[in-house]
């Protein structure tokens, strides 16, 4: 049941005032993502390593069907929108994803997002993703609970976690990162909704998504 409920935004992209989300397919690995990862800011932020093309292939295979993971792949809202037969690959920044990791609660998902090109960082981008996941995860995935692990030096995507009142619960010095948590309770279920009002939930197929 959980892997059927990890591959239902398979068909399913959201979209926002900023930002579209769209499922993260073998499409979008050859151009943008593996270029982007090879970046070492990027790869210190993230805590990952540099892979090569046919690595990211599987990954992206692994993100799609892996039970434990739920992914979107975040464009550029104004720029998709602007340019008829734009590609999703030339209106990519990012992506954003939601793991759930913890087997003794199913209600937990470890939030994480990257705004990889430079030029759409501080623009509130990041800020969109993260509430649309959100309210996907728990009116679509029936999640509570939400913890963000982030890079101590991150002081930007820590600053944009709690003011979406994500609170510090954790620090390790060992990985050098802050976990901080959401708890949704029936205030904050409340209130992110009101911050995705505008977010529609449409139909998707692969590289098929039309701009409005």
């Amino acid at each position: 049941m959980q892997a059927a409920t990890m591959r239902l935004n398979q068909n399913t992209m959201l979209l926002g005032k900023k930002v579209v989300l769209v499922p993260y397919t073998s499409e979008h690995v050859p151009s943008r993502y593996h270029e982007w990862m090879k970046s070492e800011e990027l790869q210190r932020l993230t805590a990952s390593e540099p892979l090569t093309l046919e690595q990211e292939y599987a990954m992206q295979h692994s993100w799609r069907e892996d039970a434990d993971k739920c992914t979107f792949i975040v464009l550029d809202a104004e720029k998709w929108q602007a340019q008829p037969g734009a590609t999703e690959e030339s209106c990519m920044v990012g992506d954003v994803n939601l793991f759930l990791t913890d087997l003794e609660d199913p209600t937990l998902g470890e939030i994480e997002v990257m705004i990889a090109e430079p030029s759409c960082r501080g623009k509130g981008l990041g800020t969109e993703a993260v509430l649309a996941m959100l309210s996907y995860g728990v009116t679509t995935l029936g999640l509570t609970k939400f913890e963000a692990k982030i890079g101590q030096g991150n002081e930007p995507s820590i600053r944009m976690f709690q003011k979406l009142h994500f609170e510090q619960v954790a620090a390790s010095s060992v990985f050098q990162e802050v976990t901080l948590r959401l708890t949704v309770s029936e205030s904050e279920h409340q209130w992110l909704l009101e911050q995705t009002s505008h977010v529609e939930e449409k139909p998707y197929r692969d590289g098929s998504a039309e701009p409005c």
